[in-house]
C-alpha cells in the first residue's frame, strides 16, 4: 500500500526546464544553450535526480548534471548557435522543429545497424519492435516502455524520444512476440529494453512477460530488464502504487524456473548512496531476481579508474554482479562523450587491478558494434609493431567468438570502424565475406 507521504514521479522537461529552481545560479547564456538543446537532444530529468543526486554546489562539473541535463559542448558550434537565434527569437517548437531535424539526421541516430540488419521477420512481415542479431537472444521494445524516468545526455537510443518518423522501435502486438518466440525455438534469452520497460506499470509488463511463462515457450530459460529505474527512481520499488505488484511478478519469474535478470544501469558510485536505492536493491534480490550491472565510459561523468572501482566495489556490497563497461557508441553528442580506446582500456585495467575478485565479473572496454561486441583486450608489441589485441565476446557469426585479432595502435581511435589491420593484413577476419553476406547472422 502506498504511504501518503511517498513521493510522486513529476517530471521536469524541456517545457518546465526553466522552472528548476536551482538552475538560476547558472548565465543566461548557458540556459538559453541548454534550452536549445533541449529542443535537439531529449531532456527529461526526474525529481529524485534533481533532488538528491545532484550536487548543485558543483555545476556545471558535477557528474550527474553532466549525465542528466544538456551541456553546450553536445552540439557543432554553429548547430548550437543557429538554434539558439531561433529560441531566443521566440520561435515556437513547431519552427524549430525542421532545424533540429535537419540536425539530428547529422548524428548518426542508429548506429550497429541496428534500423536494417538487426530487425527479424514474422511469415515475411518486419517486426520493427524486435531485435534478433545474436543466435539465442531477441531484444524487444514494448510500445509502453520507449520513455526513461530521466534522460541520459549520452544515450545511444536518443533516436526513440525525439518523435521523428521512422527512427523510433517499438512493438505494440504481443501476439506477434509470442508467437516469434514461439517459432524460434533457438531463443533462450529474450531482453526487454527501451527507453526504460520500468517506466511502465507494473500490470503492462505483467502482460508482456507472463505469456513467456507458459507451456510452449519453456525454451525460454532467461529472461532480462534493461533499465535505469534503479538509478533515476528507485522508488518504482519501494513505495510507487504499483511497487509490490511489480516484485510480486518477480517472484513468478522465478517460481519458474526461469533465471530474471535486472540489466542494472549505474554511471557513477553516487547513484547507489541513497538509502531509497539500496533499498530497493534489497527488495528486488529478496524476489530471487539477480541484478547485473552496466555502463559506457563517458568522458565529464566516469572517466577515472578510482570512480569504477568505487562503483564495482560498492555494487558488489550491494550483492550486485558488476558485468560490463562499455565504450561509448558512435552516435548523438559522441564527440563530447567518447574517449580513446586506448584511455579506455588503461582505465579499466587501473580500475580492475583495485577490486578483488568478487567485482572481477565485470567485462569491457566493451564496442556493440555492427558485427557484434568486440572487446579490448590490451595492446602488445609484436614484432616491432604496436598492436591493440581485440576479441569477440558476442559475433554475428558464432564461429568469431573468442577469436583474437590484431589492430594497429592508434591512440585517438574511439571507435571500431576507426581501427586498421596489424601486419599488413588489408582486412580484418571478419570483414571477408562478400558484401551480401557481411552482415547476415550465421544461424539464420
Amino acid at each position: 500500500m502506498t504511504r501518503p507521504d511517498a513521493p510522486r514521479y513529476q517530471p521536469h522537461v524541456a517545457a518546465t526546464m526553466e522552472s528548476i529552481p536551482q538552475l538560476a545560479q547558472l548565465s543566461e547564456a548557458r540556459r538559453l544553450a541548454m534550452r536549445a538543446l533541449a529542443h535537439v537532444l531529449p531532456f527529461r530529468v526526474s525529481p529524485y535526480v534533481v533532488d538528491e543526486l545532484i550536487d548543485w554546489s558543483d555545476i556545471p562539473a558535477d557528474p550527474i548534471f553532466q549525465l542528466t541535463f544538456p551541456q553546450p559542448g553536445m552540439l557543432e558550434p554553429a548547430d548550437l548557435a543557429r538554434v539558439a537565434a531561433l529560441v531566443r527569437n521566440g520561435a515556437t517548437p513547431q519552427q524549430i522543429r525542421p532545424v533540429a531535424d535537419r540536425i539530428r539526421l547529422k548524428l548518426n541516430p542508429h548506429p550497429a545497424g541496428q534500423l536494417e540488419h538487426n530487425v527479424p521477420r514474422l511469415d515475411g512481415v518486419p517486426l520493427p519492435g524486435l531485435q534478433h542479431k545474436y543466435r539465442e537472444t531477441v531484444l524487444f521494445f514494448p510500445g509502453r516502455g520507449q520513455t526513461c524516468h530521466s534522460y541520459c545526455t549520452y544515450c545511444f537510443r536518443w533516436a526513440q524520444f525525439v518523435g521523428m518518423e521512422g527512427l523510433k522501435f517499438a512493438q505494440r502486438e504481443t501476439e506477434t512476440f509470442h508467437e516469434y518466440l514461439r517459432r524460434h525455438t533457438e531463443v533462450s534469452d529474450v531482453l526487454f529494453t527501451g527507453g526504460d520497460p520500468l517506466i511502465m506499470r507494473a500490470w503492462h509488463l505483467r502482460s508482456y512477460i507472463e505469456p513467456l511463462l507458459r507451456p510452449g515457450l519453456e525454451h525460454l530459460r532467461h529472461i532480462r530488464i534493461g533499465t535505469k529505474a534503479l538509478a533515476f527512481w528507485p522508488h518504482k520499488f519501494v513505495t510507487d502504487p504499483d511497487a509490490d505488484t511489480l516484485l510480486r511478478l518477480f517472484e513468478r519469474v522465478v517460481a519458474s524456473g526461469r533465471h530474471l535478470a535486472l540489466m542494472a544501469h549505474f554511471t557513477h558510485p553516487r547513484e547507489l548512496e541513497t538509502p531509497v536505492v539500496r533499498k530497493a536493491i534489497e527488495r528486488i534480490r529478496r524476489t530471487g531476481a539477480v541484478i547485473r550491472t552496466q555502463a559506457p565510459l563517458v568522458r565529464h561523468i566516469n572517466d577515472s579508474a578510482s570512480t569504477w572501482a568505487e562503483m564495482w566495489r560498492a555494487q558488489v556490497a550491494l550483492g550486485c554482479i558488476p558485468y560490463y563497461m562499455f565504450v561509448e557508441r558512435d552516435t548523438g553528442p559522441k564527440g563530447y562523450f567518447e574517449v580513446p580506446l586506448a584511455t579506455a582500456y588503461d582505465i579499466f585495467r587501473r580500475a580492475f587491478r583495485q577490486v578483488s575478485g568478487l567485482a572481477r565479473t565485470v567485462r569491457g572496454p566493451s564496442m556493440s558494434a555492427m558485427p557484434g561486441k568486440v572487446v579490448v583486450l590490451g595492446t602488445q608489441e609484436i614484432h616491432g609493431e604496436k598492436v591493440f589485441v581485440l576479441s569477440f565476446l558476442r559475433g554475428r557469426n558464432r564461429d568469431w567468438v573468442g577469436r583474437p585479432f590484431f589492430a594497429k595502435y592508434d591512440a585517438d581511435a574511439t571507435w571500431l570502424d576507426q581501427l586498421r589491420p596489424a601486419f599488413g593484413a588489408q582486412r580484418f577476419f571478419f570483414e571477408e565475406d562478400t558484401p551480401e553476406r557481411r552482415h547476415v547472422v550465421a544461424w539464420e
